[in-house]
């Protein structure tokens, strides 16, 4: 198992081992030579202010990067978004010393924390903001503990996405890394609100009972009033907030509001969830 790149080549390596990562053997395991899942390749400076950019890190988050490598991320997070935590988790221990010896560096007190774990091994659900630079099947893995956590936690990765739980924002962004120039492909995830099955509505429309089919932040089903059933329309979630159209009376009329467990409240509706 590669654990280390140089500069100068680490760009074609990483496409290479990330494209055979897959079917690398196992290495020995031992304290000093863990069996490691993906090689180690620096994030550019460039994408890593983007992914907290895009984030939105600040002063209220605490923010884990999973498989954080020499720390820069997590760093970055508490030292250039004001982040009031950050905590970095790898299982390599040279990148753990690698990080330790950036944090020395940074001034940033003792809001930064690395941890020698196994990542799919350790609770990070105090967590509301995630970075990622793993492979998709590890993304996939990490995928249901992700979306227990709570509604709204954003979850940024670079060039390996979420497999069928498209991305709330996703763009291309270049870098220069002192010369080595190209591009990383970055991926904003928002921990939707669980709201499939039945609901009961009361507005000023009336009761209306909506039977909802919802599939990450994406929704559909129906809404029953008065004995008429109609599809429900463009459904949509953020974090825990929701929208979506029902045709009441002949005409389209749209609901926002706010889950919260097992009631969403909007303006002038609220909505219980059937036991």
């Amino acid at each position: 198992m590669i654990s280390s790149l140089t500069r100068k080549s680490f760009l074609t390596a990483a496409v290479l081992a990330f494209a055979a990562a897959c079917s690398l053997p196992a290495a020995a395991q031992d304290d000093e030579h863990p069996g490691l899942d993906v090689i180690y390749v620096p994030t550019p400076h460039q994408v890593v202010k983007r992914m907290l950019e895009l984030a939105k890190v600040g002063p209220d988050d605490i923010h884990y990067d999973l498989g954080s490598g020499d720390g820069r991320i997590v760093i970055a997070a508490v030292k250039d978004f004001k982040a009031k935590k950050g905590v970095g988790i790898d299982l390599d221990p040279q990148r753990i010393k690698e990080a330790n010896a950036n944090l020395a560096k940074a001034g940033v007190g003792d809001r930064v924390t690395f941890l020698r774990k196994n990542i799919f091994e350790t609770d990070f659900s105090e967590a509301n903001v995630v970075s990622l630079y793993l492979l998709s099947t590890l993304n996939f893995k990490l995928r249901p503990t992700i979306l227990n956590m709570r509604p709204g936690t954003r979850i940024v990765t670079q060039s390996f996405d979420m497999s069928d739980w498209s991305p709330d924002h996703t763009e291309t962004v270049d870098f220069d890394d002192n010369g080595y120039k190209g591009t990383r492909r970055v991926y904003l995830y928002i921990v939707p609100a669980k709201i499939e099955g039945k609901w009961s509505l009361e507005s000023s429309a009336g009761k209306i009972d909506l039977d909802l089919k919802q599939h990450f932040q994406r929704f559909a089903g129906t809404a029953t009033t008065g004995g008429k059933t109609a599809e429900i329309k463009d459904g949509k979630l953020s974090g825990a907030a929701i929208e979506f159209t029902l045709d009441i009376g002949g005409k389209p009329v749209k609901f926002e509001g706010k889950v919260g467990g097992n009631t969403i409240t909007g303006t002038n509706w609220t909505a219980k969830k059937a036991s």
